[in-house]
């Protein structure tokens, strides 16, 4: 596989760079611009970048240390690696020798929905400011209308995950079980070129890979917030495959890791062995119709909670309420946004007060959960232009017949 030979060999000479920002000048320069927009929104004047998924956004690297953005100017305070070059540049030890005079009387943001309580108390101490502004929220803000360099990674992203969903039905043999299938998925993801990291923003939700669902372990509930459940294979990680063997008349429901480039793609369809129950396959055939209807709908402006009640208006319609986003537990969704993280903003839901901008890249999740056949349903992830929602992921979507 040529393409994929070659994007290791540009990682790894990217990778070895010693310049600590490796994204072109224009390129940080616009990212900064919308976190310093975000901020002044919140009140902020200076923010202390610390998450790897925020510093990887800024720089285009993840390096042990932080990032101090005021409204005109920038500090990188480095701790590991050590010798990467580049102007602006502070070797540190400890946050105590983060200079914060800049900020004289004014609000710092941290990261407080990642950040632990006894970093927050420390870095109070060292800037002499207490009750500091949640910079969480302006990353969050900022990170969610992507750049035309970000929405290319997504694209390339998906492009690749494309691939390797369609060669899945090679990987099954009879009488697999969902986590055989799974590890044979995931080999090819990582022989694509998939990095294997899976970010997730926040502690409430862990997943490895991905979902590989088989009959009726889809209508297990998991304590995560995901569209989809599983019992897992162990109580240490109760969501996903859990060892059914994959039988006829079951479905198999794939959504794994679309991480190729740094920025996900978030893409889910649907296989089978023999015929499937026809309210299966009327279910995904309604899957299919809210994604036809939301890609007009979802221009900019368009608020995320009109969206939820549309594809709700059409379940109804297909009388397949008990079933929608599951059936024993139901997630409370039906779309989020995606890119370094795989649950950004907006999210689709019926209280959520997000609005789709230009540059959002959402993926929407219209599920089914069918007692006695398993899942159902396609995902796809979207760019939001003036047209409306651009797909991304490109693989076939009806329910394909496990060979």
């Amino acid at each position: 596989m040529k393409h994929n030979s070659e994007h290791f060999f540009c990682r790894k000479q990217h990778n070895a760079s010693n310049r600590l920002l490796l994204l072109p000048e224009d390129e940080s320069d616009r990212r900064l611009d919308r976190l310093r927009h975000s901020m002044a929104a919140l009140g902020i004047h200076a923010g202390l970048v610390s998450g790897n998924a925020s510093k990887f956004y800024l720089t285009g690297r993840v390096f042990v240390g932080w990032i101090l953005v005021t409204a005109d100017a920038v500090t990188y305070y480095v701790r590991r690696p050590v010798e990467l070059e580049g102007d602006r540049i502070v070797y540190v030890r400890k946050p105590e020798e983060i200079d914060f005079s800049c900020l004289g009387s004014g609000c710092l943001g941290l990261e407080l929905e990642t950040m632990s309580y006894s970093s927050v108390e420390r870095l109070e101490v060292a800037s002499g400011i207490k009750n500091p502004g949640n910079l969480s929220s302006a990353l969050r803000s900022a990170r969610s209308v992507k750049t035309e360099t970000e929405i290319a990674q997504i694209a390339r992203s998906g492009e690749i995950q494309e691939d390797v969903y369609r060669r899945i039905p090679g990987l099954y043999r009879a009488g697999m079980s969902d986590i055989e299938l799974q590890i044979e998925i995931e080999r090819l993801s990582r022989m694509s070129g998939c990095l294997g990291q899976f970010r997730i923003s926040g502690d409430s939700m862990e997943l490895f890979m991905g979902n590989v669902l088989a009959g009726d372990n889809a209508d297990t509930p998991t304590p995560y917030d995901f569209a989809m459940g599983g019992a897992g294979a162990d109580p240490s990680l109760p969501v996903g495959a859990d060892g059914t063997v994959i039988t006829g008349g079951m479905t198999v429901m794939v959504d794994v890791n679309g991480n190729y480039t740094g920025y996900m793609t978030d893409m889910t369809r649907v296989y089978k062995v023999g015929n499937i129950a026809p309210l299966a396959e009327k279910a995904h055939r309604c899957s299919i119709d809210i994604l036809r209807m939301l890609e007009k709908q979802g221009i900019p402006g368009a608020k995320a909670s009109d969206m939820h009640a549309a594809a709700e208006k059409i379940v109804n319609d297909y009388g397949l309420h008990n079933y929608f986003m599951g059936h024993r537990q139901h997630a409370a969704f039906i779309g989020h946004g995606v890119g370094i993280e795989i649950n950004e903003a907006p999210v689709i839901a019926p209280r959520s007060r997000d609005v789709l901008e230009a540059g959002n890249v959402i993926a929407l999740e219209p599920k089914f959960v069918i007692p006695g056949t398993g899942a159902v349903g396609v995902e796809n992830t979207y760019v939001v232009t003036s047209d409306g929602l651009k797909c991304l992921t490109n693989a076939p979507e009806e329910i394909i017949e496990l060979i």
